[in-house]
């Protein structure tokens, strides 16, 4: 037994319920690895797993977090694969806001050679949604023009270095224009736009004439129904997430989420082969049970050899609830990392 530092809930709704305790941690069981956690991500299914608007969410007590970095302290009997000291990076389908914990070792991969471990805890879960996303449901192809919504944030960083590495054209959006001299300088998108009332027109401006092939939806509202309109025939959308729903609260506003939900655009399926488009959703943490599967595009993203996602903000493990707070302001860069000192 190990003692280690968590933060636990004792049931979803509310992020004031956000605690932070000491446990003790079992052995590793055969088949897994012990990890002692060095950097943990955050990701919007955080917020909305707290806030109990997430259907993956445990019941009961929990521990929140999807993503983490650090190194191997103690493996089980029938692991090979990995050695004690070896620094890894991986995904727990919740569990990541600890010091120490326990993982199948299917669910680590190595800390790339000159990654830092703040680096680590950024790439996996917004890495693996980009590719996803642009890759197997999206169909990205060389040359095609695809939107990118929230494209200061980590999947939108990735997304457009994927995009690059492809051959496809980006048109990023982002909610506030003190972030866009970083996206056009610093990640070289094509095409940049704020989002405000004059979206449709400024996102016209930016196509300049070419198709909308492919668009990464992570807003929902007016925006999904802009860019549907804007969307060309045999174009898709891939949604992934719902911005417009998140409170900057520790609960959620109900009656504003309710408002929204009436308010939501309906696309009626029954028209799609009339305006020859699609829409496709997922959600990552679904395919966290699919490991072989994970591993496949793992290796297929690796491949393309990308730069190490952006650390915008980053927190000590005593300051999780301003990291948090700051992650809900919708003022962030890149990614928000938590560090812990060993």
């Amino acid at each position: 037994m190990i003692a280690r530092r968590v933060y636990r809930m004792a049931q979803a709704g509310s992020i004031q319920n956000l605690k932070r305790l000491s446990e003790s941690l079992e052995l590793p069981k055969a088949d897994e690895v012990s990890v002692r956690v060095r950097a943990i991500g955050l990701n919007f299914a955080d917020i909305f797993a707290m806030q109990g608007l997430y259907s993956a969410t445990p019941r009961g007590s929990f521990i929140p977090g999807l993503e983490f970095s650090g190194e191997i302290f103690a493996v089980g009997d029938e692991v090979t694969a990995w050695q004690v000291g070896d620094k890894v990076m991986g995904v727990t389908k919740f569990g990541g806001y600890a010091s120490h914990l326990n993982i199948h070792h299917r669910y680590v991969i190595p800390l790339p050679e000159g990654w830092s471990f703040a680096e680590g805890a950024g790439f996996l879960v917004q890495g693996l949604t980009a590719y996803y996303a642009l890759t197997e449901l999206g169909n990205l192809q060389p040359g095609m023009t695809v939107l990118i919504h929230s494209a200061a944030g980590g999947v939108g960083i990735l997304a457009n270095r994927i995009c690059k590495k492809l051959g496809a054209y980006t048109i990023g959006t982002v909610g506030q224009a003190t972030k866009i001299d970083f996206l056009r300088k610093g990640e070289s998108y094509d095409a940049v736009i704020l989002r405000d009332k004059d979206f449709t027109e400024k996102l016209q401006f930016a196509l300049d004439g070419r198709s909308l092939g492919l668009i990464m939806e992570c807003i929902g509202g007016k925006i999904l129904e802009q860019g549907w309109k804007a969307l060309a025939p045999m174009g898709r959308m891939v949604v992934y997430g719902n911005a417009s729903f998140t409170s900057h609260g520790a609960r959620p506003n109900y009656l504003r989420l309710i408002w929204k939900y009436l308010q939501r655009p309906k696309i009626d399926p029954l028209r799609l082969p009339t305006e020859n488009k699609s829409l496709l959703g997922f959600n990552l943490i679904y395919l966290y049970e699919q490991t072989d599967m994970m591993h496949l595009l793992l290796n297929k993203l690796q491949a393309l050899e990308l730069k190490p996602q952006h650390i915008g903000h980053v927190y000590s493990f005593d300051r999780m609830h301003e990291a948090i707070h700051l992650f809900q302001s919708g003022k962030t860069v890149g990614k928000v990392v938590v560090k812990l000192t060993v």
